[in-house]
């Protein structure tokens, strides 16, 4: 079965004609980095599991995978083929939905602890 087959977090940056993809809800474990035009895989990269968001930072060129195990994973793309995983950010267990505001370069990922709701925020 393709890697992408039932692929949901998919990011498509169309100056740089590249899509880092990672399998939702899956517990591969993976992202992959595919070429926009031809839908080759140029790269695979260890990420948390059970991941809910993927999300591209373009200015810092950092790609974040939100993990339900309770971790992003933090990946730079060093060219357009050339990808390195930078850092796993500890957050809460089941924290996975994420946004990213793209003017503060902080992340938003909702939980909730003991029924409640709560906001994280990641980043400066």
């Amino acid at each position: 079965m393709p890697f992408w087959r039932d692929t949901l977090a998919l990011i498509f940056h169309a100056i740089l004609e590249r899509a880092p993809v990672a399998r939702v809800g899956c517990r591969s474990k993976v992202m992959a980095g595919m070429n926009a035009d031809t839908g080759r895989v140029i790269t695979t990269l260890p990420i948390g599991g059970h991941v809910d968001a993927t999300a591209f930072d373009s200015e810092s060129r950092l790609v974040f995978n939100s993990n339900g195990e309770g971790t992003i994973t933090r990946i730079l793309q060093d060219s357009a083929d050339k990808y390195s995983v930078v850092e796993n950010v500890r957050t809460l267990p089941k924290a996975k939905t994420m946004a990213l505001d793209p003017k503060t370069h902080r992340l938003f990922l909702s939980t909730a602890e003991a029924g409640q709701f709560e906001v994280l925020v990641v980043g400066n």
